[in-house]
């Protein structure tokens, strides 16, 4: 349960060097009920009585003297454990990844919007009064704004009882979301358990889900409890729920208006203490409208609707995510950490569409790992490739700081940065300013790209 800071007694601390910043914050948070107290810099608040008694610290990436980061590593050796969200104006990737891996509870790019924010220190008021937020993300890495959305979304969410729908293609995450909203909801300490519609033909699943009596069919020689008795005080995941048969959707349908069930078999009528929690990779407005799935049902489920997006649409993480799966895998694959990755390996990770979304790759990582034999992971190691033309034509550059792509450098030298501003407008023209299929043709991140944007006043 997310904690209002009356419980805390401590106030939001805001280290910002931009006072309309500080007082932007500070007008935000008082809206919202909260105490707030604002720094200029790292060293003033270093100095203050606040250093040990904030419950969430908003801080600037870029301070005077002792930068942001500077501040985290020093009240981590003095082990001072505040959350902290950090707010920056550029969308600096590896800085953020480092950042997270340090404890930071979420890194924010300015401006930010003020319900996100909002909710990112709701979760850190309530990790410092001692529960289990959604912001303690154990292993969920991704910076991209998109990303960032479905987890503020996911901790409004949280706290409350409300039933969830959480829609995205297959790999995209949606048990993990789930869990993280197990985890930050007064459910915790109960049992989350998961169920594949899609795994069980029509007959298990309702034997499953709702258990069953001794006698109730051929083979069922004692009672079971099924998995909403089991969930009982906590979370039930119904994955692929748009995969329930009609027959299953209308019993469950009673399970989310009356909260309560009979098992199979059965006459007695048991509570259903449980929340709510499904998934689907199917278009469930689409099969309500062709009478596969009830008009009521859906309704019932998509109280709170959470859109998972594809990776392909989330390419900025997709380097955080390999750098953490060779993390995570190299010890049990190869019984020690990974060697790395060689720069053409990330080009054609970055390059790859992904249609198996982060479960794909994962599992290009760990097949990688296995192949690459303690060595550096090569293109050759991966499950495909993307193989650039020989033949391909050199671009050839208009600008007039710019050379042709070929022969000898003029005498005057050339403008690096009129050449890199030329490639950038050329491939946002081509890509119709699609800025992930740009930075793609530019070899970039996509946060990477809008940081050069920024630079040369093309955002």
């Amino acid at each position: 349960m997310i904690a209002n800071q009356a419980d805390t007694g401590r106030p939001v601390c805001v280290v910002d060097d931009d006072a309309s910043v500080r007082e932007s914050v500070r007008s935000l948070l008082r809206s919202a009920g909260l105490t707030v107290e604002t720094f200029g810099s790292a060293r003033e608040f270093l100095a203050s009585s606040r250093r040990d008694a904030s419950s969430c610290l908003v801080l600037d990436v870029e301070l005077p003297g002792l930068s942001g980061l500077d501040l985290q590593r020093e009240l981590a050796n003095a082990g001072v454990r505040i959350p902290i969200i950090f707010l920056t104006g550029h969308g600096d990737i590896p800085m953020s990844v480092r950042a997270m891996k340090a404890g930071a509870l979420e890194f924010l790019t300015k401006p930010v919007a003020g319900d996100e924010l909002l909710a990112a220190i709701q979760q850190g008021i309530a990790q410092h009064h001692g529960g289990a937020p959604v912001g303690e993300h154990r292993g969920v890495i991704g910076a991209s704004q998109s990303w960032r959305a479905v987890l503020a979304q996911a901790a409004k969410v949280a706290p409350k009882e409300t039933t969830v729908l959480l829609s995205g293609e297959s790999g995209t995450g949606k048990e993990v979301v789930a869990q993280l909203i197990h985890r930050g909801s007064r459910r915790s300490a109960g049992p989350f358990v998961a169920l594949n519609c899609a795994a069980l033909p029509e007959a298990l699943l309702e034997s499953e889900l709702f258990g069953y009596e001794k006698g109730a069919f051929t083979g069922a020689v004692s009672a079971r409890a099924g998995r909403l008795e089991q969930a009982a005080g906590g979370t039930l995941f119904l994955d692929e729920v748009g995969e329930m048969s009609p027959a299953v959707q209308a019993k469950f349908l009673r399970v989310l208006q009356e909260r309560e069930f009979q098992r199979l078999g059965g006459t007695r009528t048991l509570k259903a203490d449980v929340r709510v929690i499904a998934a689907t990779n199917r278009d469930l407005k689409a099969a309500m409208t062709q009478g596969a799935f009830r008009e009521d049902l859906y309704y019932r489920l998509h109280v709170f609707a959470i859109h998972l997006p594809p990776l392909r649409e989330r390419q900025e993480d997709i380097l955080p995510l390999l750098e953490h799966f060779m993390e995570e895998l190299g010890p049990a694959v190869l019984g020690r950490p990974a060697a790395g990755i060689s720069r053409e390996a990330r080009a054609h990770f970055l390059a790859h569409a992904w249609p198996g979304n982060v479960r794909e790759l994962r599992n290009a990582v760990e097949r990688a790992l296995v192949l690459c034999e303690g060595g550096l992971i090569n293109p050759e190691h991966l499950p495909w490739r993307v193989e650039a033309p020989t033949n391909a034509p050199l671009i050839r550059l208009t600008a007039s700081a710019a050379t042709p792509a070929c022969g000898d450098f003029p005498a005057q030298g050339v403008d690096l940065e009129a050449m890199e501003r030329t490639l950038i407008e050329r491939a946002l023209t081509q890509t119709g300013r699609n800025k992930s299929k740009a930075a793609k043709l530019l070899g970039l991140s996509r946060g990477k790209l809008y940081t050069r944007m920024e630079r040369f006043g093309l955002a």
